[in-house]
């Protein structure tokens, strides 16, 4: 006679509790800011005390950690839908304009990824492991280009966020500045390319 393993219902439940937290903390972010979440707001969105907040969460960081990694482990499935051709300057192309529509779709979620807007937060190593995995998958794309430069990654990076920084700041939902994203590119492939010639 074999026995079935029962299931963990009290644990499915605090986890299902945590995915609502969450879900939660992203719409008070949205909606008020990352810095201006609030333990009291986010525990009456679910419907709890702010102090039973600390039964799913160790501290507000722990909530903006939890955040941190939805966030990158967000940005990796969305890239694992992003095949690769055998054309690495083209994969690269496509790679960061999904990156930049990625960001432009939840400022919210692109200041808590890639801006220290959080005073005093530091994500755990677990959940910043993931952000270094996201950035390891643009070197790789770089070393297909046959561009093993530090500098040259430092440059999209900067290119990359300074459209998306200029869109959400100053024309957010609109694509005044996304709309470059084409022309920026361009501009630095000729740019790598000639460094490549050197």
């Amino acid at each position: 006679m074999s026995v079935t393993p029962t299931r963990d219902r009290r644990s499915e439940r605090h986890e299902a509790t945590r995915a609502e937290i969450l879900e939660a903390a992203w719409e008070l972010a949205r909606e008020q800011g990352l810095a201006g979440l609030s333990l009291r707001d986010l525990g009456r969105k679910v419907g709890m005390r702010a102090q039973s907040l600390y039964s799913y969460f160790d501290s507000k960081h722990a909530i903006y950690d939890a955040l941190f990694r939805q966030g990158n482990e967000q940005m990796l499935e969305r890239r694992s839908h992003l095949d690769r051709t055998a054309d690495p300057e083209a994969d690269l192309r496509r790679g960061g304009r999904q990156f930049v529509e990625f960001c432009v779709e939840d400022p919210a979620r692109y200041q808590l990824l890639f801006q220290r807007t959080i005073p005093g937060f530091e994500p755990s190593a677990e959940s910043y492991a993931l952000a270094v995995t996201v950035l390891e998958g643009a070197q790789e794309r770089f070393r297909a280009l046959g561009v093993d430069d530090s500098a040259a990654l430092d440059l999209w990076t900067a290119l990359l966020t300074g459209l998306i920084d200029q869109q959400i700041s100053n024309d957010p939902g609109g694509d005044r500045w996304v709309r470059l994203y084409d022309e920026a590119v361009d501009m630095f492939f000729d740019h790598v390319n000639k460094e490549k010639t050197r």
